[in-house]
């Protein structure tokens, strides 16, 4: 099962992208991420991990697998009977940039979970989406 959302955001992509790595803060702006504790100190990295508690789903350690500096990262998590990768990507556009954030999930406990799994990860990705283009509209207006 993958789930993707996309949002024009009014805001350059590096305003973008400092807003998205900053993990610590997500609980801040988006109300998707309850909580996160990041595992080592340091910026975000190929390797670097943190623990979200991410609503509708139990708390998880994801590990960045991949980063292209400035444009995009992926993580992924596995808990019991499931393994979820998340995507967050930025394409620099006309009057700012397009965000593309995208979640996999596999496995035998997603497909025994598929209704709630698919509500959870929907309004999830809504809501980080709206929340991001939010916080880092507002950043540019501030300045």
């Amino acid at each position: 099962m993958r789930y993707e959302r996309s949002i024009h955001i009014a805001a350059p992509p590096g305003v973008v992208w400092a807003v998205m790595i900053d993990v610590a803060r997500w609980p801040e702006w988006t109300p998707s991420v309850r909580s996160v504790e990041v595992c080592e100190p340091g910026p975000l990295r190929v390797g670097f991990a943190a623990r979200l508690q991410v609503r509708g789903m139990p708390a998880a350690t994801w590990v960045v697998t991949e980063l292209t500096e400035g444009r995009s990262f992926t993580w992924v998590t596995r808990t019991p009977g499931a393994r979820s990768v998340a995507s967050h990507a930025i394409e620099p556009g006309t009057n700012g940039c397009v965000v593309t954030l995208a979640v996999g999930v596999s496995g035998f406990g997603a497909l025994l979970l598929r209704p709630l799994v698919a509500r959870a990860s929907r309004r999830n990705l809504r809501l980080e989406a709206e929340g991001l283009r939010q916080r880092a509209e507002s950043l540019v207006v501030a300045q």
